[in-house]
């Protein structure tokens, strides 16, 4: 029996830099450098999505990628260094915004609007209405420490589903969209698989695993060149539109209608307009936010060597991130922006969970976001090559969270059901929601209060969202008292607080000695 223990262990052994820790300058460059490719994915995928839908041009569409990617930047500076100070990329936008954003679209009065770059900034101007109104919520939970006493409600038992759900939830953005195109979305998960695991040990240069360091810029090169030769040959020219739309490396036209240059500023598309109806439905993109960077944050705490982050450091944490999504409205992003779950995914990828990593990361976000010509050459990549690695990604951010049961005792049966039932319903609910999703219905709930809809739909369309309702109702009303050691509480309760443990001081303390003026409480 001894020889299949394993004891639970705090913190990952086998990662090479944790949270304070620096790589060497030229390997922390293409760190960075890697961290600021991989969140393109999704921040070309949802602004190609909605701003076609708004009325706007591939222009458009290229002005709006630049802007999230430079709002991205700040947002992702200002979270490492005040927030959280988490390894986390903040940017690049959120599904969970999908709903209300489509539910503005949507709007009647803006319908009505029949010049289409008109209507398009008319909807913009509408969602940074909305966006700077919903940013209130994060704000107001995060700065008056609410959502850190709410999370007095939270465990090892409970956290473990969440955090799995923050990458299981993701499925659809993986597999479904690497079979877009499965001439390069199988050849890139294969490459990344090998490279990554099978190779790991190789070390051609200066004794650095290169092939376990920089998967995603030996990969995504070799396969773009590949989609390259494939669209030069005509391999898509008779294929269906679809096909050609994610396979092809010439269909994004992105490189050709980018600026030069641009520095985005507050306010570029015009004044924000407001509405009560709009404004709520965005509050629960929000909420949802909310709820998965706090999964996030908890894989990212681990992945980079550090204590889970005290209730003090969370609430910080939301409320930057409130900032962030009022930024996204100032600026007119088209969507909010939550934790990029890739990469957290990516710190595990490459064992290297080190701040200043994500902080350059930041800069190269900033840098291509002005020089459009350049970034938009690099956000061209064919979405199945991110698809592929999603696969790889988000199911080690579910990994993750699953690995926090170690610390509870898994031989309960009142642990088995809610582990069961908070997984099952997280990924069953929200499935359910979503295949009643079409253009004309936009969702389950069907009422005559447009926002409404939005709102619920939105709520229980999110698995982390479902998840954490399930897993908190669960866990805080079975047999709690008896249960405090099976759900793992001696272990979390001394991360509670800021002073619980020492280690905390070390990770998680304001740079500039800030924390004379801001003492944790």
């Amino acid at each position: 029996m001894a020889d299949i223990t394993h004891l639970p262990m705090e913190q990952l052994q086998d990662l090479e830099c944790c949270l304070d820790s620096n790589p060497p300058w030229a390997e922390a460059i293409l760190l960075a450098f890697q961290n600021y490719i991989l969140m393109l994915g999704t921040s070309v995928m949802i602004p190609s999505w909605i701003v076609h839908a708004m009325g706007g041009s591939d222009g458009d569409k290229a002005r709006v990628i630049q802007t999230l990617l430079f709002v991205a930047g700040i947002n992702t500076l200002l979270q490492t260094l005040f927030g959280t100070r988490l390894p986390t990329v903040v940017g690049g936008g959120s599904f969970a915004y999908v709903y209300p954003i489509a539910y503005i679209i949507t709007d009647s009065s803006l319908q009505q609007i029949t010049d289409p770059h008109e209507r398009f900034i008319q909807t913009m101007r509408a969602i940074q209405g909305a966006l700077i109104v919903a940013s209130s919520i994060h704000i107001i939970l995060g700065y008056s420490q609410v959502w850190g006493l709410f999370s007095r409600f939270f465990s090892p038992l409970g956290m473990a589903p969440v955090v799995g759900l923050v990458g299981l939830g993701l499925f659809q953005r993986g597999f479904p969209v690497l079979g877009d195109c499965v001439e390069i979305g199988i050849p890139m998960l294969l490459l990344v698989i090998g490279l990554s695991q099978y190779l790991k040990h190789v070390r051609p240069f200066r004794d650095i695993p290169i092939f376990e360091r920089f998967p995603v810029l030996i990969c995504v090169p070799i396969v773009w060149i590949y989609a390259v030769i494939l669209t030069a040959s005509g391999a898509y020219r008779h294929k269906p539109d679809t096909t050609q739309h994610s396979c092809r490396t010439d269909r994004a036209n992105l490189v050709s209608t980018a600026p030069w240059f641009m520095f985005p500023y507050p306010f570029q598309w015009g004044p924000p307009t407001f509405s009560a109806g709009h404004s709520f439905a965005m509050m629960s993109a929000v909420i949802v936010s909310m709820v998965e960077s706090t999964g996030a944050y908890m894989a990212a705490s681990r992945l980079a060597i550090a204590t889970p982050p005290p209730a003090y450091v969370l609430s910080r944490g939301i409320g930057w991130q409130g900032i962030g999504v009022l930024l996204d409205g100032l600026y007119g992003t088209g969507i909010g922006s939550t934790v990029s779950v890739e990469n957290v995914g990516l710190l595990g990828l490459t064992r290297v969970g080190s701040r200043r990593v994500v902080q350059i990361s930041a800069g190269f976000m900033i840098f291509f976001s002005i020089l459009g010509k350049f970034g938009a050459v690099f956000a061209s990549i064919p979405s199945p090559i991110f698809a592929a690695l999603y696969c790889v990604l988000f199911g080690l951010v579910a990994s993750v969270g699953i690995s926090f049961l170690q610390f509870t005792n898994m031989n309960s049966m009142r642990n088995l059901i809610i582990i069961g039932l908070t997984l099952f319903l997280g990924i069953s609910v929200p499935q359910f929601f979503n295949q009643y999703w079409t253009p004309s219905r936009r969702g389950l709930v069907h009422t005559n209060a447009g926002w409404f809809n939005a709102f619920l739909n939105t709520l229980f369309s999110s698995p982390p969202t479902v998840g954490l309702i399930v897993a908190v109702l669960l866990d805080n009303t079975l047999e709690v008292e008896k249960s405090k050691k099976d759900r793992g509480m001696p272990w979390w309760v001394k991360f509670r607080t800021f002073k619980g443990d020492n280690r905390n001081e070390e990770f998680y303390t304001l740079p500039f000695n800030l924390n004379r003026f801001f003492p944790p409480t």
